[in-house]
């Protein structure tokens, strides 16, 4: 059962919460499409640790400040939510957009992070292998490339969103861009600043993604000392979707290590 929304002041902003479980803290950042239906994905993690979900702000219901331009911006709104946070470390997981957040931040500042799991992260490029853009897609386009389980997609495509569901995608799409249109879903400047990661690091990466080919998690092994990294087979970019079960193994085991 997905737990209630409820809503926490970073600053200038109310931001909807998703919280359930009990144990060391998990922080999860989604990705660009938003606040993420509650799977079983969630309550595997939530079995054993205090997961908390925040929306990124611009994100659906929450309000989009003037001062967040950029993903660095991103990345330090971040470092005062933990600040507000007040449960000490955590265990700092991202998928895709959130992935590349938690990289940012994990550049600027550890101090706060007991270990970092970054799932299809946004944010690096590889040279002559180039990403899908789901700034073109068709709206099926969009939601069929993210799943290699094709029953999954079917199963969105032919549910029928609500008004406020239309709102909230439509602002998600408009906060992506701010973020990720130029240059397309990745900062040049942030393979130099890898080095700085400096706490226990896992990647996981989708098999079949077509977003960003598997291939993109070579840089960031090479970027981030003792990086690990997880390809998990019939999976495209929805990994916790896609295959939670062994998404959800993956992290838990990583965390136990860490």
């Amino acid at each position: 059962m997905a737990p209630p929304i409820n809503r926490q002041r970073v600053r200038d902003l109310d931001v909807r919460v998703m919280r359930a479980g009990s144990g060391e803290p998990l922080l999860f950042l989604h990705s660009a499409g938003g606040l993420p239906v509650w799977t079983p994905f969630f309550d595997k993690l939530a079995a054993n640790h205090d997961v908390i979900i925040p929306e990124h702000p611009g994100f659906g219901d929450t309000a989009a400040p003037d001062w967040i331009r950029n993903i660095g911006d991103m990345a330090m709104y971040y470092l005062d939510f933990l600040d507000g946070l007040g449960v000490g470390k955590v265990h700092l997981v991202g998928h895709s957009l959130g992935g590349w957040t938690a990289a940012e931040l994990a550049t600027r500042n550890c101090t706060q992070i007991r270990d970092l799991t970054l799932i299809a992260p946004a944010g690096l490029r590889v040279k002559g292998v180039p990403s899908g853009d789901n700034f073109i897609w068709s709206a099926e386009e969009s939601v069929r490339n993210l799943f290699h389980n094709q029953k999954i997609a079917d199963a969105i495509l032919a549910m029928t969103p609500s008004e406020a569901d239309n709102d909230r995608a439509l602002a998600n799409r408009f906060m992506a861009a701010r973020l990720g249109w130029e240059p397309r879903w990745h900062n040049p400047a942030l393979a130099r600043w890898l080095h700085r990661i400096s706490v226990p690091t896992q990647i996981i990466w989708g098999a079949n993604d077509i977003l960003f080919p598997p291939v993109y998690a070579e840089p960031w092994k090479a970027g981030v000392a003792d990086a690990r990294v997880e390809i998990i087979a019939d999976c495209g970019h929805a990994v916790t979707a896609d295959q939670g079960d062994a998404c959800a193994a993956t992290i838990l085991s990583f965390l136990a290590r860490s």
